[in-house]
């Protein structure tokens, strides 16, 4: 029986020893760094899986993001009970193994259901869209609840006098959300628009279970790893055979890749070229060898100047700022009208930009193009412009900051002493109360403006003139430019202008940097629409 006790307290004293070992601590304090990293790392690539198919309006951010932190809340839970019962390195880092492998699982059990689901967006089948939105969500269950049981269980493990409870919990706290910290930037900046979305989830998968594999072999043993040990094989299947074909089955695509921003596709059909964003429900950039009006709202920008009393000698026009360049439409069209007019094109995405020029023929010698926010590039532009554009509203992608009186204000400031802003509005049949809140917004600002419906579309313009305008200088206008032999494709945006012409919008609610409730409008706007489509549906 001594004996025994003798052996009994040798192998405590070890265990203690082993637990107070620094290396033991720094180690556990690595494989939680690591952790962290993952979990922050996992939502938002998840936002971009999701993304890819249902945009990333504030309303799909908040569903990921509300469903993570009650799968963690659970891990959490599950963890530190898990952890008093059974405090084994063994059980830990198995924990740690499963997490990282369905972290790899996600996006190739998501994949058939996202592609499903891109068509019946394009359809807006609503019982589809929201039944395989819950259902991506659903996958996540198992590896972000793995994930969360992580630090609690550590705190167990590196706990050896429950004095020093409280430090290590905020040592250990401090840890995780360093790696979140680093999670945050790492696959948005660096990994989606340079290995895609897919591999950003294979990557964080494979490096958690390198780590979980080297804790294994350190703190448990080899032949317990081999047991997993198919675990890493699979996951190395997934990085050369599980990722390939493109992401949705959009008929006559050509290209697709990700940015740090979108979701890209180019699609080809008849000649023509299209750029889809994330979820596809819009064209912002349409080309064609021989072809150049669309009649859609890019050939409007060329209207705005003649809202200004005649005559308005096509020659007077001399620079244009393109706010949300895209492929750079609008941009070809104005070399066309305007001939070698000075164009500014403000795109805060670079891949958006280089798609242009390969696919979009962007590569007019007196275009500059600008990779930074709209705002920013015309708060801090030297020059002052006859025309700017801001094409970056498309509900519910309304950036707020382009929304608002100061907003307007630096517009006004920026444009020729005749100057016109034209914006084109992303609307709803239903609803026009985007419009009627811009346009009210845009008259604090500027003395008149006017608004067009684009046909056979969700699209309204709104000219704003810095000078008071009318139609009727419109019209005016257009019958000098008739006699001149002006360019068609002027000639045809104006008399669609005229054609389509609105009344004034009615005065509603003013938005300022200090309040703007874009999101609240374009989120109902969006929920009505596809309530009733789906409704309709059911008649």
């Amino acid at each position: 029986m001594l004996g025994l006790k003798v052996i009994s307290v040798c192998v405590h004293d070890k265990k203690l020893s082993f637990r107070r070992n620094p290396l033991n601590k720094a180690y556990l304090y690595i494989t939680v760094f690591f952790s962290g990293m993952t979990s922050l790392a996992v939502e938002l690539a998840a936002s971009r899986l999701l993304g890819n198919v249902y945009g990333s309006s504030n309303l799909v951010w908040a569903s990921i993001i509300g469903l993570i932190l009650i799968y963690l809340s659970v891990g959490y839970w599950m963890g530190g009970k898990l952890a008093d019962k059974f405090p084994y390195h063994r059980l830990f880092y198995r924990i740690i193994m499963w997490g990282s492998f369905t972290v790899g699982l996600v996006p190739m059990m998501s994949r058939p259901i996202l592609r499903i689901t891109a068509n019946a967006f394009d359809q807006l089948e609503l019982p589809i869209l929201a039944g395989a939105f819950v259902t991506v969500l659903v996958l996540f269950i198992i590896p972000v609840t793995l994930l969360g049981m992580v630090s609690p269980f550590a705190l167990k493990l590196s706990l050896v006098d429950a004095r020093d409870v409280g430090k290590l919990a905020g040592r250990l706290s401090a840890i995780s959300t360093l790696g979140a910290f680093i999670g945050t930037f790492l696959p948005v900046l660096v990994l989606v628009p340079l290995i895609g979305t897919y591999r950003t989830f294979l990557f964080f998968s494979s490096l958690l279970m390198l780590i979980a594999s080297v804790g294994f072999l350190v703190y448990v043993d080899l032949k317990s790893w081999l047991a997993y040990s198919w675990m890493p094989l699979v996951l190395i299947l997934l990085w050369v055979f599980g990722t390939r074909g493109t992401d949705k089955a959009t008929a006559n695509l050509i290209y697709e890749t990700e940015s740090a921003y979108n979701y890209i596709q180019v699609i080809e059909q008849d000649s023509y070229r299209y750029l889809r964003l994330n979820e596809g429900q819009g064209m912002h950039s349409v080309y064609h060898p021989t072809q150049i009006n669309y009649y859609g709202p890019w050939e409007q920008v060329l209207v705005a100047p003649f809202f200004n009393p005649p005559p308005r000698d096509i020659d007077s026009i001399e620079r244009l700022a393109l706010v949300g360049l895209a492929g750079g439409t609008t941009a070809r069209q104005a070399n066309i009208v305007f001939g070698n007019i000075h164009i500014d094109g403000f795109e805060i995405d670079p891949k958006i930009i280089a798609v242009g020029r390969e696919f979009f023929g962007m590569n007019q010698q007196n275009l500059n193009v600008y990779i930074q926010d709209g705002r920013w590039g015309l708060k801090h532009t030297e020059f002052y412009y006859d025309i700017i554009s801001i094409d970056a509203y498309r509900a519910p992608y309304i950036p707020w900051h382009m929304t608002t009186v100061e907003f307007f204000q630096l517009v006004e400031q920026r444009l020729t002493s005749d100057g016109v802003m034209v914006i084109n509005i992303g609307r709803s049949p239903l609803d026009r109360t985007l419009v009627n809140d811009l346009a009210t917004t845009i008259q604090q600002v500027f003395p008149t403006i006017f608004v067009m419906d684009l046909p056979d579309s969700f699209n309204s313009i709104i000219f704003a003139t810095k000078q008071p305008g009318s139609w009727e200088y419109v019209h005016q206008n257009y019958n000098d430019l008739l006699n001149q032999d002006a360019p068609n494709l002027l000639l045809e945006a104006m008399a669609l202008a005229i054609d389509n012409q609105q009344l004034t919008p009615e005065l509603t609610q003013i938005y300022t940097d200090d309040r703007a409730p874009i999101e609240w409008l374009t989120n109902k706007i969006v929920v009505d629409y596809l309530f009733s489509s789906g409704l309709e549906e059911l008649k």
